[in-house]
């Protein structure tokens, strides 16, 4: 089970990095098989020059060409950003604009965002939401968002409010995750024409 985990913050150490870790946890712990869980982080400030290039030549850099690779193939996805102006970064739109608008379809998401104020919460609604839904991702129904207040000195959540809130969104997000793994026919397994069935019940 692939959980690819996109962290659009702008800084080291970054509160946007923490929420994510925080959602990425509370996700595989609620899968059924944990252990089997493989999470993959794309930095998106780490690929912002490789990013920029693509835009211009349209040649993606082998690291810019392997994080979208990573995103595409995932079983789920976390995808984290800063609240700048009520909306996501221009970095993280930037990374999303490279991702093929097919490559997504049917994909479980679950949306995220960090903000000075809890002003920015609605950030989630009017923007990030919307941009997945374009894209015809499944959003997980629970969006997380934490302010400034909601983190202690340490990096500890504040309120029992914002604990919930992850852990319930992880749990959407690993069922959405195993029901549509469950749904996928096994590879190389043959579709009989339902006219076959048919004529070979009659021969019965």
């Amino acid at each position: 089970m692939k959980l690819v985990v996109v962290s659009a913050g702008l800084s080291v150490p970054s509160s946007t990095r923490l929420l994510a870790d925080r959602l990425a946890e509370a996700t595989r712990t609620s899968l059924n098989a944990p252990g089997d869980a493989d999470i993959r982080v794309v930095e998106v400030r780490e690929l912002a020059t490789a990013i920029a290039n693509h835009l211009v030549t349209g040649f993606p850099s082998p690291a810019l060409s392997e994080a979208i690779d990573a995103v595409t193939e995932a079983d789920g996805l976390i995808a984290v950003t800063p609240v700048f102006s009520a909306s996501y970064s221009g970095l993280f739109k930037a990374f999303f604009d490279l991702i093929d608008n097919t490559a997504l379809v049917g994909k479980p998401v679950l949306i995220a965002a960090t903000g000075g104020t809890a002003r920015h919460s609605l950030a989630l609604e009017h923007a990030m939401r919307p941009l997945f839904a374009y894209l015809r991702a499944l959003v997980v129904p629970t969006a997380v968002y934490a302010a400034s207040e909601d983190w202690g000195s340490q990096g500890d959540a504040r309120t029992d409010d914002l604990p919930r809130r992850i852990e319930r969104a992880g749990a959407e997000l690993a069922e959405l995750m195993e029901s549509r793994a469950g749904s996928r026919r096994p590879a190389g397994e043959a579709v009989v024409p339902f006219a076959q069935q048919l004529a070979a019940l009659r021969t019965g």
